[in-house]
């Protein structure tokens, strides 16, 4: 069994002019990183590793979510590759992953983790919001042969507020 966990960044700000992978989060971005987590590790999930989207918001929303459910940072990375808004580079980098890993968390981008939430998933997900959480279990043993899974979970801000 594998389990992918898919976390959109959370919230951006428009307010300053930098490059797109600078924009830092909003302060709701920030709050609502709380707030995922702390329902998601109420699940008590054992996760093998984390990777980032090398993004300022992605990465941020990374640290934010690690560090409250207590995660070993020496099995985290951040991976050029998760820069990726359609999917295909986000998809590639899934099936490649060790499978001697179970559990991960990535930590991205829309419209891919939409577009790949659907594709795998077995709920129709119309938009994953900013720091939205959607957790697939696929009933394989290697990455490689991901198709369709079943959607296990979804944690979205708006419903915890």
């Amino acid at each position: 069994m594998k389990t992918l966990i898919l976390v959109r960044h959370g919230k951006s700000s428009w307010d300053y002019e930098v490059s797109d992978k600078d924009r830092p989060l909003k302060e709701r971005g920030i709050n609502d990183g709380h707030l995922v987590s702390t329902a998601f590790k109420n699940n008590d999930i054992k996760i093998d590793f984390a990777f980032s989207s090398p993004a300022n918001r992605a990465f941020h929303t990374s640290m934010i979510f690690l560090r409250n459910i207590t995660f070993d940072f020496n099995k985290y990375q951040v991976q050029e590759a998760l820069y990726d808004f359609s999917g295909g580079s986000v998809q590639e980098f899934v099936k490649n992953l060790d499978n001697t890993m179970d559990t991960v968390i990535i930590f991205g981008h829309n419209h891919a983790f939409t577009s790949l939430a659907n594709t795998w998933g077995d709920q129709y997900i119309d938009n994953v919001p900013t720091t939205g959480l959607v957790q697939i279990k696929f009933d394989v043993s290697k990455w490689d042969e991901l198709t369709k899974g079943t959607t296990e979970q979804t944690i979205f801000p708006k419903y915890l507020k």
